[in-house]
């Protein structure tokens, strides 16, 4: 296996849901270990997800573009280029993009999480 990588070779999903768009960093399939695993998330305008929680994981974000909203729980934190966010284990949360531009963060988990919960189990 590479030690680099190109950012645009890496494994990526676009969500079912909008247009938003994900890198995997790190995962236990490329790397082989299940210690952390992360990924880089872009929403475009408008674009939102569903609440959801993870079980066995703490949960990082680096906003590297845009601001947009991050919901934990029942609180509500704008977040804007350059700030970091954390969510623990179990916290429901959710973003959106309200604005006209592109909301993008680094988003790293500790350890890769053991399952995700959806709050609405139609909603993902």
């Amino acid at each position: 296996m590479p030690s680099v990588f190109r950012f645009d070779e890496l494994p990526r999903s676009h969500s079912t849901r909008d247009g938003r768009l994900r890198y995997d960093l790190i995962t236990e399939e490329m790397f082989g270990f299940a210690d952390i695993k992360a990924d880089h998330i872009t929403y475009n305008p408008g674009d939102t997800a569903a609440a959801h929680y993870h079980i066995g994981a703490k949960h990082f974000f680096f906003v590297d573009q845009g601001a947009g909203v991050l919901h934990i729980d029942d609180r509500r934190y704008e977040l804007h280029k350059g700030d970091v966010a954390f969510v623990d284990e179990r916290e429901a949360h959710w973003f959106e993009n309200p604005s006209d531009d592109v909301f993008s963060f680094y988003e790293l988990w500790v350890p890769t999480p053991g399952e995700t919960v959806w709050v609405v189990d139609d909603d993902r």
